[in-house]
């Protein structure tokens, strides 16, 4: 990640692209067109509810972030997408079922003029969705080719000065990156001869790059996450981030396992279960699907709780995690935690978590600030990994493959809002320096 000297203006409208325009794609432009008419509030949104701390320890101020960080407004946002159903937003949102009727009549018209490019899918990758709105293509090279021109076309017809991008479809099967995914040269000669191990996050990414459109990986999909995405990234001087968006157990586990840690309690064993039933569910019951996402949960309490430095503490911790599929729930995802603590003397402690909540819900103002911040990225001359946005991700991204990754919700916004102080320095110039 590098700087440039100023960020350039938001000027015109950005693009925002979707791949995978579902419960979690729909719930965000229902929101934010909502909220841009203010007939609701934009809650977990960092970038429009969120505030940061300036100044010095003499004279300590907090602003908003949305007054003083140098954002996209809502009103400049322009939506699209693919998906491998023809559903308008509208139409999408309905069938989800996670925003309530009065709000989508409210923004109905802007909805319905939101309709998916057809999807680039090949279905070993995701076995339990089967789609009808898809591209048929000779090579994964020409898949890419045309998801390129989509964007291009996008970007012309509606008039977008900027895009950005954010993976809002569904975790595919778990595929450990292989040769075709060291090099730039390798990864182009396995398109053209349609490598098994490229799958369909893997050809979005690769023109979104290609394009110079910053990209967020929001599943735990191997998307931007091998060597030759990063020297891609790195050549083209594009912004990327990832993977997989941190909203339910996994967000309670980060919060909680550092107040652990920081009181020196043990651990013994955690145990975290789950169900819902939306589309996401129906795909995580596929256990090639599965896996992915029980790798990107799993790796959690080690990084935080360090039992290479508290082996007394932490070093044989019982941590398993199951989700399951139960269609009657829907979005409504339920999750349980039981947590077996280890005090004073050795004796054992129990914690219970019940946590009722709704996955597109809380996904939903991550994408919204994903958009916005990229953006932010790709306007002040970032590229590459941006490892201060970890805050938003299960399995945040590091800019080189060894070194360690930051879990602790905490220590992450602190990563968060020290970039967010630079650059709102480098929006005011010097006299924003003074102040602070």
């Amino acid at each position: 990640m590098t700087h440039s000297p100023s960020i350039h203006p938001a000027d015109g409208k950005l693009g925002v692209l979707l791949p995978g325009m579902g419960a979690v794609a729909t719930t965000m432009m229902a929101g934010v067109l909502l909220a841009r008419r203010h007939r609701a509030l934009a809650i977990g949104s960092l970038t429009q509810m969120g505030t940061l701390q300036l100044g010095t320890a003499a004279g300590e101020r907090f602003a908003r972030i949305a007054d003083v960080v140098p954002l996209t407004a809502l009103g400049q946002m322009e939506f699209g997408g693919w998906d491998i159903f023809p559903d308008s937003a509208w139409e999408a949102a309905q069938h989800a079922k996670v925003v309530e009727q009065g709000h989508l009549d409210a923004v109905r018209s802007e909805l319905e003029a939101i309709r998916p490019m057809p999807a680039a899918c090949y279905p070993g990758y995701v076995k339990r969705l089967h789609g009808t709105h898809l591209k048929t293509a000779r090579s994964k090279a020409e898949m890419v080719e045309q998801l390129r021109l989509d964007i291009r076309d996008f970007k012309g017809e509606r008039g977008c000065k900027r895009l950005v991008s954010i993976w809002c479809g569904s975790t595919e099967a778990w595929r450990s990156p292989s040769e075709v995914h060291r090099t730039v040269r390798s990864f182009e000669a396995g398109l053209a001869r349609d490598d098994e191990g490229i799958s369909n996050a893997q050809l979005y990414a690769w023109a979104l790059l290609q394009e110079r459109v910053p990209f967020a990986n929001g599943s735990p999909n191997l998307c931007v996450d091998f060597p030759a995405a990063r020297e891609l990234a790195e050549e083209l001087r594009v912004p990327v981030v990832g993977k997989d968006l941190k909203t339910g157990q996994t967000l309670v586990k980060t919060m909680l396992a550092p107040g652990l840690r920081a009181r020196a309690l043990g651990l013994a064993g955690w145990y975290s279960t789950n169900i819902l039933g939306n589309r996401d569910g129906e795909v995580l019951d596929d256990p090639g699907s599965y896996h992915a996402k029980e790798l990107s949960k799993l790796g959690v309490l080690e990084e935080i709780l360090r039992p290479d430095l508290h082996p007394e503490l932490y070093g044989e911790i019982v941590h398993k995690v199951r989700i399951e599929y139960y269609r009657p729930r829907g979005d409504a995802k339920e999750g349980w935690d039981n947590v077996d603590l280890v005090g004073w003397l050795g004796y054992p402690m129990q914690l219970r978590i019940n946590f009722s909540c709704r996955d597109s819900i809380l996904a939903a103002p991550l994408v919204l600030d994903l958009a916005l911040l990229l953006d932010l990225a790709a306007r002040a001359g970032f590229h590459g990994t941006q490892e201060w946005l970890g805050l938003y991700f299960k399995s945040p991204m590091t800019a080189s493959e060894r070194a360690a990754t930051e879990h602790d919700v905490f220590r992450q916004r602190a990563a968060l809002d020290s970039t967010l102080r630079k650059l709102v320095d480098a929006s005011h110039g010097p006299a924003a320096a003074d102040r602070r």
